[in-house]
């Protein structure tokens, strides 16, 4: 006589992941939802204050992690002390190269921060066992590759003004996915960082600051809060196509 067998229950998603931005936009977008779970098992969430260290140039990589919220700074030291910022990471960007055992960067973070951290082994594991996810790594990479091309025109050719112009169009279009308020954001850098990251003087930054203001280009409250009235005139002054 047969058995009734009740049927399994339906895999669903983690709860954790059907409101995150990187399940949507970022690597996790390329799982089903069985190896949604699985990597959610060795997940963990951390935030991170402004000014902490993700990870260190020179460090041992022992885990990756999923940019849900924040702004982190990437800097390059070199032997004699000497530091440069080479680039800035949103969510849901994915921060560290698969199979490689050292971080030739410095991770920092420039706002308060949170992410979803993963073991390496995990995450090795599991693009090669999943083309898709392999495949959005190297999107990802392509895309960070163009706009570094497109930020060595910035620093070689454009003007001061062009300079500022297209920091604040940079954070502009990579402000917090989840934000309302697509037209303002708070500067994640200092006036100081800003400088090193457009090759300018501190004076030289305020002062384009001050003239895009002026200009009704743009709006600043409190030294560090950015409102754009119009994308349209910052995209111009920016001198982007």
């Amino acid at each position: 006589m047969d058995t009734y067998k009740k049927p399994s229950p339906e895999i669903e998603t983690p709860a954790v992941c059907r409101s995150c931005e990187a399940r949507h936009g970022g690597i996790c977008s390329t799982l089903t939802v069985s190896q949604l779970v699985e990597l959610n098992k060795y997940s963990a969430r951390r935030r991170i204050d402004a000014g902490n260290e993700v990870i260190g140039q020179g460090e041992n990589v022992s885990s990756y992690s999923n940019i849900l919220k924040g702004v982190v700074k990437l800097s390059k030291m070199m032997s004699d002390g000497r530091q440069q910022i080479v680039g800035l990471q949103f969510a849901p960007d994915f921060m560290g190269r698969p199979f490689l055992g050292e971080s030739t960067i410095t991770a920092e973070a420039a706002t308060e921060t949170e992410v979803c951290t993963f073991p390496r082994s995990v995450v090795d594991r599991m693009v090669a066992e999943v083309p898709e996810m392999e495949h959005k790594l190297y999107d990802q990479s392509l895309k960070e590759l163009d706009e570094a091309r497109d930020w060595m025109l910035t620093l070689g050719r454009k003007t001061a003004q062009e300079k500022v112009a297209s920091f604040l169009y940079l954070i502009l279009s990579h402000i917090d996915p989840e934000s309302d308020h697509r037209s303002t954001f708070d500067l994640p850098l200092s006036r100081a960082d800003i400088a090193d990251f457009l090759g300018l003087t501190i004076e030289t930054v305020s002062r384009q600051m001050t003239k895009l203001r002026k200009d009704g280009i743009i709006i600043i409250e409190n030294n560090r809060h950015v409102i754009v009235p119009d994308s349209d005139r910052l995209r111009e002054a920016a001198g982007i196509d």
